[in-house]
């Protein structure tokens, strides 16, 4: 009888320290978001209704740039300038849930492959906001605790696609048309794909709870939680922070052969939305900073199309953000993710020729 009392307070602490966990993270997620992105965008919003405008293109003026080398740096510097924040709040959030987030907990919800867990991913996604860069390291803790390849796909790609931010944004200073067309294919993109996904992970199979002791509620590392936290922080800033850097030091000095100027009669055509598609896929930008592109573009001749396309691809998915999950999910996944931009980018396209 005292055996089975001993047990029942052991599992009664290690719930009362998993809840304890779970508010820490809670409350450091939503001070850091508040921060970082919803006062900020509240503000935003409120000068975009007035001005129909956020600021300028990140991409500045293509026609003035003098050098390779001086194209990627000075983008770089804008780039950072503007991401430093939110880039810092995913890291530390990535590292938190790996040692503070319940495993059992996260796996009830995020850990099967059915289209329940990817909504519940796409759904946990919406309050984040975060770009596709700062959201990866998220979905790369996500991973670690054995969430399915859906639930953390919706997660990561929600954050950028279906960000309610971006949305009010668009519609002030594009129009609702936009607003309309990147939601129909946000939600595609999210819910659909992210479900799909889990198809190209045959070896890849959710967590069976029924394997996870009871005993792991908790802590799955033994140690004291300060020095797991810096180990798993380390671990994130070592395979994150190179690859990031170069990758958007590559990009910026490629810019303007990723965006070129088009003459009137291709600004519109197929072969355009194609192009920009693949453009916007690999590019990396700040939150909500492809609708001042698009608003650039557009002012000085790039058709609804391409324009259209960038709705999708440009948020979506980068070259510096598939590096940062590169080791979180099979290639094939990540193979089927990005050809599923670019085609919903280049759909998205043809119906802003239409529709826009």
């Amino acid at each position: 009888m005292s055996q089975i009392n001993h047990s029942v307070q052991q599992v009664r602490s290690r719930n009362k320290e998993a809840i304890w966990a779970l508010v820490i993270f809670l409350i450091v997620a939503a001070a850091g978001l508040l921060y970082v992105k919803w006062w900020p965008y509240l503000q935003k919003a409120i000068a975009s209704s007035a001005t129909h405008t956020i600021g300028p293109s990140i991409l500045g003026d293509q026609s003035a740039l003098s050098s390779p080398w001086a194209s990627a740096w000075d983008y770089a510097k804008v780039y950072f300038l503007s991401v430093w924040k939110a880039a810092a709040l995913g890291i530390l959030l990535g590292s938190l849930i790996q040692v503070l987030l319940p495993s059992r907990w996260l796996l009830k919800v995020l850990g099967k492959t059915s289209f329940g867990s990817t909504v519940a991913g796409g759904l946990a996604s919406v309050p984040g906001m975060m770009c596709t860069c700062c959201a990866a390291p998220m979905a790369v803790g996500m991973r670690k605790k054995k969430v399915s390849i859906g639930a953390s796909l919706a997660f990561w790609l929600g954050n950028p696609t279906i960000n309610p931010a971006t949305l009010i944004f668009m519609t002030f200073v594009l129009s609702w048309k936009f607003t309309v067309l990147r939601l129909f294919f946000g939600l595609i993109l999210v819910f659909g794909v992210s479900f799909l996904a889990n198809r190209f992970a045959k070896d890849a199979d959710p967590v069976n709870l029924e394997d996870v002791p009871e005993r792991e509620t908790f802590e799955e590392e033994q140690g004291p939680f300060f020095t797991r936290w810096m180990k798993s922080l380390g671990t994130m800033l070592l395979h994150i922070g190179p690859a990031y850097i170069l990758s958007v030091l590559l990009l910026g000095a490629a810019r303007i052969w990723l965006f070129p100027q088009l003459s009137e009669t291709a600004s519109n055509s197929l072969f355009a939305i194609i192009g920009f598609a693949l453009a916007g896929m690999l590019f990396v930008i700040p939150t909500a900073a492809e609708i001042p592109i698009i608003q650039t573009f557009m002012l000085v001749g790039l058709g609804e199309g391409p324009a259209a396309a960038l709705l999708i691809t440009l948020p979506a998915l980068s070259l510096p953000s598939l590096l940062i999950v590169a080791r979180s999910y099979p290639k094939r996944v990540l193979g089927f993710v990005t050809a599923s931009v670019v085609v919903l980018g280049v759909l998205s396209g043809i119906a802003g020729m239409i529709f826009l």
